[in-house]
């Protein structure tokens, strides 16, 4: 009769094999999603492979004279060749992102998106506000405290970012609230921007901090009802799992 002892093991080793296959099968998964926007990326985007290219051979030659000048060329090529990889995959994710960005822009929900791939402690709700003519209020938590941004029509959007400001200052306190409209006109923040705005912002809180409020946030969500707005999301968005395997692999 088995002991427990062996039982435990036994389920123990079932766990392991299982959550072994379960990481195989992620990481095919992502190799997949990362060779189909490759290929997608390539057919828009003529330049993509030339520049890939220059990528890859520059590291290459660079490393190369620098190693012909201390003697050790074939450890340098070495070096050249993972460097010139890296850099034509940088190339890659740059460009796809760009591509993804370019897409988005005006598209109903891309400000949400956006904030949703946002790298780093973000606590993102999307639409926690709305009009039924699509404009909509997100709303994320970061260091800098808390962060709206409005899409749609500005004259609409002002009073939708009022009120809801006014809302979320009685449940936070003195934590800063930053307000923002993403759009092509003046005063506004262009959609590629976007990201890179808000972590430029200055820390103003604790990670702690963060998770107090977002759980006071939530309460005031679920009261207000609020949905997502209607309409076609990004083209970017079917790419969201794929751009966060490319920020994993580049190390961004």
């Amino acid at each position: 009769m088995a002991s427990s002892k062996d039982t435990a093991a036994a389920k123990n080793k079932e766990t392991r094999d299982a959550a072994k296959k379960a990481r195989r099968q992620a990481s095919r998964e992502r190799y997949k999603q990362m060779w189909q926007a490759f290929q997608m990326q390539r057919k828009e985007d003529k330049l993509l492979l030339p520049l890939m290219a220059a990528a890859l051979v520059g590291a290459i030659v660079v490393a190369v004279v620098i190693g012909l000048l201390v003697s050790k060329w074939w450890l340098f090529l070495v070096i050249g060749i993972l460097l010139g990889v890296l850099l034509a995959f940088v190339v890659f994710t740059r460009r796809l992102e760009r591509n993804m960005y370019k897409k988005s822009e005006g598209q109903l929900g891309a400000a949400g998106w956006a904030l949703d791939n946002m790298r780093g402690q973000w606590r993102v709700t999307q639409a926690v506000a709305n009009t039924t003519h699509g404009d909509a209020v997100h709303r994320a938590i970061g260091r800098p405290g808390i962060i709206l941004v409005g899409e749609g029509s500005e004259s609409r959007l002002r009073p939708l970012l009022a009120q809801e400001k006014k809302r979320t200052a009685r449940l936070v306190g003195e934590t800063p609230i930053y307000e923002f409209i993403v759009g092509p006109e003046e005063g506004q923040i262009p959609l590629r921007k976007l990201q890179r705005t808000l972590i430029k912002l200055p820390n103003n809180i604790s990670t702690d901090k963060m998770d107090t409020l977002e759980s006071r946030l939530a309460a005031l969500t679920a009261k207000s009802g609020a949905q997502l707005p209607r309409g076609p999301l990004p083209q970017g968005a079917k790419m969201r799992s794929m751009q966060r395997t490319v920020r994993r692999r580049t190390g961004n």
